[in-house]
């Protein structure tokens, strides 16, 4: 649903920018770990550049996102985290949360060092700078049930 919800909500925000937006499918390949992943959403702007004819490893992510569960938050956060900051085109990294409205975005600095936001609630918003767009909690969690324990 989290998906489903962040694809609507870019979707709708770069339909006539120079932007494409990816599910879960397109492939990401970091040639300086030579490492591949299957981000969740992954949003690329300008000319994507893909691995080769088959067209389905990106080679030039702008924005990454990662909706994260207690199986997959440990390589969420590190080795695929740290791959993707050593791609020079990724310039916002963003970890939302299954279990409780909050996401983290970490930006790309001039100096190329990072820097984590934290954004909770439903009454937040997620800005997103390297597209111009603001992503409301509301709307990322639309329609997603928290546990009581939560």
């Amino acid at each position: 649903v989290i998906v489903a919800n962040v694809m609507r909500e870019l979707g709708n925000h770069l339909r006539r920018r120079p932007c494409e937006l990816y599910p879960s499918d397109m492939r990401v390949h970091d040639p300086i770990t030579r490492s591949f992943f299957y981000p969740d959403v992954v949003v690329v702007c300008n000319e994507p550049k893909f691995l080769d004819q088959s067209v389905d490893t990106l080679l030039n992510p702008t924005i990454v996102f990662e909706i994260l569960s207690s199986s997959t938050e440990r390589h969420d956060r590190g080795k695929k985290a740290w791959a993707y900051r050593q791609m020079a085109s990724v310039q916002e990294y963003v970890l939302i949360s299954q279990e409780t409205p909050y996401v983290e975005r970490f930006t790309r600095q001039a100096d190329d060092a990072w820097l984590l936001h934290d954004y909770q609630g439903l009454e937040a918003s997620l800005p997103l700078d390297s597209i111009g767009a603001v992503l409301p909690l509301s709307e990322i969690y639309l329609k997603v049930e928290f546990s009581e324990e939560e």
